[in-house]
């Protein structure tokens, strides 16, 4: 109900009555479920921001003041997330103050977004002035919310003014004795250093980001990791190689799986940064010391971003350093490491290109539809797909169908059964008429095997294919082989036959109707 009153104001009269459904709205942000409350100031905010400045005068200010005044806690906490909509016409309420670390905790959540709507003269007397005693509170929820804040408030001032007011907050805090603090400082301090310029950043901001990243809490550390590639992004590459490089080594090595994770999901940005030579001599050990992680994610945060490392040191280099190493991982004797291997293999192709690709990629991806586990296998044909939607038609055509229809006489059942899947899925791909006359045969020669499983197989391929061949072939080719599965002495492949003349039939009907 709070969701929808929000957008009410066409079905009252328009932005005129608006202010008839702020009653209810106001009696909905006092009730003690919070995402009632939520959704309530969400409404009111988007209704106040719509109504005329009388109105909200008139109708919105006195509804702020009273929630801001009531007695029950959920009332104050809503009105924190009202003023930015009711401010100039709201009066001062001093709810940072409020006895409740509830409504405390509220206010410094809103504090950004009221200091927006206010002028300069103020926001460095009043608002800065709030903030400092927020972030003195003696709650760490409170203090969270108000360090969350501090970027966003230091683009609204003057880099003196941040450097003056916000910098030593921040530095402070850098060094909290809660973790969860220093967490929301290392999430947000390559923010503020736009805010206060170049010489600060230098002076105070690396050395604080240093630390957090090498904090002792581990989620710190996964915080300040992730924002590496940002934070070089605005230092000079002199500074971003003396102060981050060796922090970056230090945390390749950490002793929590999620920091290398997060590290290795942001590391690639550092090579644009840095420059080929420094690339080549600091960050390629490092990808490969990542590409060899124990832990997969690790090594997939590495692959999915090789395109930003291609750009920097071209792809020769990359194939001589980084590719033996994901070769090694797609050879693994472990099918759930090969796995997440294969599924990033189109992406990697993408980055490197067709040529690239083919040479060096080729033969694993043909020789993965064989392999002895089936979800490799699985993985093997749906790759395929992603391949030939990456690469074209005509590409698939040459080095990806003559392959898989080579496979389709293999000596094992289980191989035979995958090339059926593989057809399949690369036949909306490929089209009608590569279809009819390249995968449609070997789909029909594969309806006289003697294994069960493959016939049935072939009615499920055959039907899917339905849609995809012209309907003269329907009628000559698949109609005629479903019928004679249909009579098969397995009741499997029975069945899957029957099913597929039914949907022949069925489209027969609706096409003419």
């Amino acid at each position: 109900m709070a969701e929808e009153l929000g957008v009410f104001i066409p079905y009252v009269g328009g932005v005129e009555h608006a202010h008839v459904l702020l009653a209810p709205l106001e009696t909905l942000c006092i009730v003690e479920e919070t995402c009632v409350r939520d959704k309530a100031v969400e409404s009111l905010c988007r209704i106040g921001s719509q109504m005329k400045e009388n109105d909200l005068v008139d109708w919105f200010v006195p509804l702020v003041k009273r929630l801001a005044a009531g007695e029950w806690f959920t009332a104050r906490v809503s009105a924190c997330g009202l003023f930015h909509i009711a401010y100039p016409s709201a009066p001062e309420i001093q709810l940072c103050q409020d006895d409740m670390p509830t409504v405390r905790r509220s206010a410094a959540s809103n504090l950004g977004k009221f200091a927006a709507t206010v002028e300069n003269a103020h926001l460095k007397a009043e608002i800065m002035q709030i903030f400092n005693n927020l972030t003195q509170d003696d709650q760490d929820s409170v203090l969270l919310l108000a360090v969350e804040g501090c970027a966003a408030r230091g683009k609204l001032l003057e880099p003196q003014d941040c450097v003056a007011h916000i910098l030593p907050v921040i530095v402070n805090f850098s060094q909290d004795k809660s973790w969860r603090v220093r967490y929301m400082v290392a999430n947000q301090l390559y923010e503020l250093c736009e805010a206060v310029g170049p010489q600060p950043t230098r002076m105070d901001l690396v050395p604080a980001y240093v630390r957090l990243l090498r904090d002792n809490e581990a989620e710190v550390r996964i915080a300040a990791a992730g924002k590496i590639t940002k934070f070089s992004q605005i230092l000079s590459p002199e500074l971003a190689t003396q102060h981050i490089l060796p922090c970056v080594k230090e945390l390749s090595s950490d002793s929590s799986q999620h920091v290398r994770s997060a590290l290795a999901s942001v590391i690639m940005g550092m090579a644009p940064v840095l420059g080929k030579d420094a690339t080549i001599k600091q960050l390629l050990p490092i990808y490969l010391s990542l590409l060899k992680d124990e832990f997969p994610d690790v090594r997939l945060n590495i692959i999915s971003k090789l395109d930003q490392v291609n750009q920097v040191v071209g792809i020769d280099l990359l194939s001589q350093s980084l590719l033996p190493a994901i070769v090694e991982l797609a050879e693994d004797r472990h099918w759930r490491v090969r796995l997440p291997i294969i599924e990033y293999i189109p992406l990697l192709a993408s980055q490197l290109g067709v040529g690239f690709f083919y040479d060096k990629l080729d033969t694993l991806c043909m020789q993965w539809l064989q392999d002895k586990v089936y979800s490799i296998r699985d993985a093997a044909a749906n790759n395929l797909t992603r391949l030939a939607e990456e690469f074209g038609r005509d590409w698939a055509m040459e080095h990806i169908i003559p392959q898989v229809l080579e496979m389709a006489n293999s000596p094992h059942y289980l191989y035979r059964m995958t090339i059926l899947r593989s057809i399949s899925i690369l036949a909306p791909v490929m089209g009608s008429e590569i279809t009819c006359s390249k995968l449609l045969p070997v789909v029909e020669n594969a309806s006289k095997d003697r294994v069960a499983n493959i016939k049935f197989n072939v009615a499920k391929v055959l039907q899917s294919l339905v849609p995809i061949v012209y309907k003269s072939v329907v009628e000559k080719t698949i109609h005629p082989c479903l019928f004679e599965l249909s009579e098969d002495s397995d009741v499997d492949v029975r069945y899957f036959a029957n099913q597929g003349l039914q949907s022949i039939n069925h489209a027969t009907i609706s096409c003419s109707a």
